[in-house]
């Protein structure tokens, strides 16, 4: 930047800054809301990432590839030897890797085999000494190697799961705590199967190449030699898996936090307005002395740069903080499937992309107000009272957007109604957008009924819609900060409404079951199986008449992470009740399985299809009975015979058991009889408990989306604060005269919240309607997305929130209000 250029800016730009401080700190202020919301939803997706990446290099290093489970099973250690053998295979590592409770804590256990000094890793590092002695662990009874973020001393006993062990030594430092930031438990082998319950299995084999030889190739020939009896893919695949499960509620999020911006660009419109019209003096003047247009427009966009970026760099700080702590209460049906610990790993680029984001939305913002720089004449703007000429919109313009607008919701609606998945939920903000340009067109209309409103307010209403029409330009970005704020908590909050019970809807038939047994709560996944017994135990308590046992594990379908759900007959899970009778005859013959919605479009595959699932007795081709509406979470499902599932990937047993009570029998008696019967571990509760979990996991999922709506509600009423505050300090002559004149104060008050409800009320009602459409919109994309028929439902509560909105943000009016009755009428008048 020039010398002169700075100085310019430095004497005549940064000079107003500090004299008008208070509307620098207030577009400062919102911006950078907008900027932590940014930050802190893409700092938890990139940590769920990161996270899992941190663990895989940690663990495995420049490992080329990795052979692991199909599901969580693992795969069989006798292939150790067959992927050894491939040629250009110059290493393969065999490892445990398992999420356990060591020590009452959350823990990765971690077994190595005796070439554990082929891993260049983090976990190589941490272990070093132990591998120079020819042993990953010293001679101990059942010794490991323990973190060091554990807590635990060397030579102290504790448990590891239901195992007693020995620390045999005790590791920390920097490539510690890179790995699973020092929680981690490190095995010999066979101790670690033990531990796991995995005798003669392994969770995956790492793979070191020849320099020299083709990746791909080894690949292509490891797979082969495995008979697609398990996975082969690179070690960062497990982080893609996970990636591809959080896009949906990174795309919300996002959609969300998007709003914030917009509502800091009608800041940034306004109080570029505002400062044009208190500097008109100023900038004739400079047009008088030989100053050009396009100088001073540049200048005043750079001050907008300026606190676009001030506003950037403060709220990355404060986002950081709010995804630091974001991280740690994330619902647990999106981090079960991980076995990482989720640590706040925020990419380089997340800061800089927020903060050119902030700056972007300022300075555009900005430059379509410091437009009405061109329209100051030197003669004309020496003028009092001139403030306002420039306040009329071009027709041409309006025209323009009119245009846009349609043509944005015309597109908007093709984009949803066209089932393309998550593009459909970032195609709402083609909507927001659509509806904002149409009501740009239709300002003069709006921003009359505004006026007509305040005028129903008596005399002090009249002088408030005088105000309202002399600055229409300004008066309607108030207005659209309202629409936003109650088109975003309509539209969210009701689609989330819509959304639960929707779920609920579809999954009623559970709730048929009278008592469930599972291995895990209602609101997460039961993947883990119970112990063999507990069929027998439950069906020989007193009052049980049937006892219907089913499966569900977690398993690799091509490159997605899905759910494998093993159904019986006289089932009660929904996407077994939702078949045909003759499709449910031939998905418990094992002729078929039934698909998610969702992973069947994911797969390109419909009813009467054939796929091809990878299990670990080999690859096997089945035909797809149906695509079925089914709520998977963060996942797809595939339903299956409970039979073929048993025998394909060698799972015998049950996750979840479903009790029938005889006739005559007390539900609650057989329930309680029932807890006592099967293992403490085992969770035991009721078929309209198992109904409301379910509705809990969604309710997880979108109160996180919930909470951001509400945050732009709040940033919406601060900026109303703000803009009538500028209006206030615009006008405090005028105020200041009328003052002098006889109007007492509360007739001065009146006429600001006269001000304000005009535009409330009007941009309140556009916005409950606006809002409206919107969520009719999110609720197909939802159907889409989350693989449920999302019925749009308009309630009661949908207007109550919209009132809710509305509040608020019309409470930013006061403190204006009251600041314009409190003016010492002889400063005011004075005022240049």
């Amino acid at each position: 930047m020039p010398l002169a250029t700075f100085g310019r800016l430095k004497v005549l730009n940064v000079r107003e800054l500090r004299t008008h401080w208070g509307r620098a700190v207030a577009s400062v202020v919102v911006v950078a809301v907008s900027a932590a919301l940014l930050v802190a939803v893409l700092g938890v997706s990139g940590s769920i990432t990161g996270s899992i990446d941190r663990l895989a290099a940690s663990i495995g290093g420049d490992a080329d590839l990795e052979v692991s489970g199909i599901t969580d099973e693992g795969i069989d250690a006798g292939m150790l030897d067959t992927v050894g053998g491939v040629e250009n295979v110059t290493a393969a590592v065999p490892l445990i890797r398992s999420r356990i409770t060591a020590n009452r804590q959350p823990a990765l256990l971690i077994g190595l085999g005796q070439n554990a000094s082929e891993l260049h890793s983090d976990l190589q590092t941490a272990i070093q000494d132990q591998l120079e002695t020819g042993s990953p662990v010293a001679a101990a009874p059942n010794g490991v190697i323990v973190g060091g973020g554990l807590g635990v001393v060397k030579g102290e006993q504790f448990e590891v799961g239901s195992t007693v062990v020995t620390a045999a030594a005790i590791v920390d430092g920097p490539a510690a705590r890179r790995l699973n930031d020092a929680h981690f438990v490190i095995a010999p082998l066979a101790l670690a199967q033990r531990i796991s319950g995995r005798e003669q299995r392994l969770d995956s084999i790492l793979l070191f190449t020849d320099p020299r030889a083709n990746v791909a190739e080894v690949r292509s020939a490891v797979s082969t030699a495995i008979d697609g009896r398990a996975v082969v893919a690179t070690p960062s695949f497990r982080a893609a898996q996970a990636s591809s499960s959080f896009a949906i509620l990174q795309a919300m999020t996002l959609l969300a936090a998007s709003v914030s911006l917009v509502v800091a660009a009608f800041l940034s419109y306004n109080a570029m307005s505002i400062a044009i019209a208190q500097r008109r003096p100023f900038i004739s003047t400079m047009r008088a002395l030989g100053g050009r247009r396009r100088t001073i427009a540049s200048d005043m966009l750079a001050e907008a740069a300026l606190v676009g970026f001030l506003g950037g760099v403060i709220g990355s700080v404060l986002g950081v903080a709010i995804g630091y702590f974001a991280i740690r209460e994330l619902p647990s049906t999106m981090v079960q499937t991980l076995d990482a610990r989720l640590e706040f790993v925020l990419p380089t680029w997340v800061v800089p992309l927020a903060v050119a984001a902030c700056v972007l939305a300022s300075v555009t913002a900005s430059a379509l107000a410091a437009r009405q720089v061109h329209g100051v004449a030197p003669i004309e703007a020496l003028a009092p009272g001139g403030a306002g000429i420039s306040e009329a919109g071009s027709p041409r313009l309006r025209i323009i957007a009119g245009i846009a607008g349609t043509a944005l919701l015309a597109a908007t609606v093709v984009i949803v109604t066209s089932d393309l998945g998550q593009i459909a939920i970032a195609a709402i903000a083609l909507a927001f957008i659509g509806f904002s340009a149409l009501c740009f067109a239709f300002a003069g209309p709006i921003i009359r009924a505004a006026a007509s409103v305040a005028r129903r307010f008596g005399a002090a209403g009249m002088l408030g819609a005088a105000t309202i029409e002399r600055a229409p330009r300004r008066m309607w970005v108030a207005m659209m900060t309202v629409l936003t704020a109650v088109v975003t908590t309509v539209a969210v909050t009701g689609a989330t409404s819509n959304a639960i019970d929707s779920t609920v809807a579809s999954f009623a038939s559970i709730a048929e079951t009278d008592v469930w047994v599972s291995s895990a709560a209602a609101t997460d996944y039961s993947s883990a199986l119970l112990p063999p017994e507990t069929a027998a135990a439950v069906a020989a308590v007193p009052g049980v008449q049937r006892v219907v046992p089913d499966q569900m594990a977690f398993a690799t379908v091509g490159d997605t992470r899905v759910m494998l759900l093993g159904i019986a007959a006289d089932s009660h899970r929904d996407i077994y009740t939702s078949l045909s009778p003759r499709d449910r005859q031939k998905l418990l013959a094992g002729e078929g399985v039934a698909l998610s919605r969702d992973l069947g479009k994911s797969m390109g595959v419909g009813a009467g299809g054939r796929i091809t699932l990878q299990t670990p007795t080999g690859s096997r081709t089945v035909q797809v009975l149906a695509l079925v509406p089914y709520f998977s979470g963060m996942t797809g499902t595939v339903a299956m015979s409970l039979d073929a599932m048993r025998a394909w990937f060698v799972r015998p047993g049950a996750s979840d058991l479903e009790i029938t009570v005889a006739p005559g029998a007390d539900p609650s008696s057989v329930e309680a009889a029932v807890r006592k019967a099967v293992s403490p571990d085992a969770f035991v509760y009721s078929g309209d408990e198992a109904l409301a979990g379910v509705a809990g996991a969604l309710d997880q999922v979108i109160a996180v989306i919930t909470i951001i709506a509400w945050i732009v509600v709040v940033v919406s009423a601060v900026t109303l604060l703000n803009t009538l505050m500028l209006s206030v300090l615009d006008r405090r002559r005028e105020i200041g005269v009328l003052r002098a004149i006889g109007a007492t104060r509360g007739f001065t008050l009146k006429a600001i919240l006269a001000e304000a409800a005009g535009i409330g009320i009007v941009g309140g009602l556009l916005g409950l309607i606006l809002g409206a459409a919107i969520q009719y919109l999110t609720s197909i994309a939802l159907t889409n997305v989350l693989s449920i028929d999302v019925a749009w439902q308009p309630s009661p509560s949908m207007l109550l929130i919209g009132l809710g909105a509305l509040t608020i943000c019309l409470l930013g009016a006061v403190p204006p209000a009251v600041r314009a009755a409190r003016l010492n009428i002889v400063e005011a008048v004075s005022v240049d």
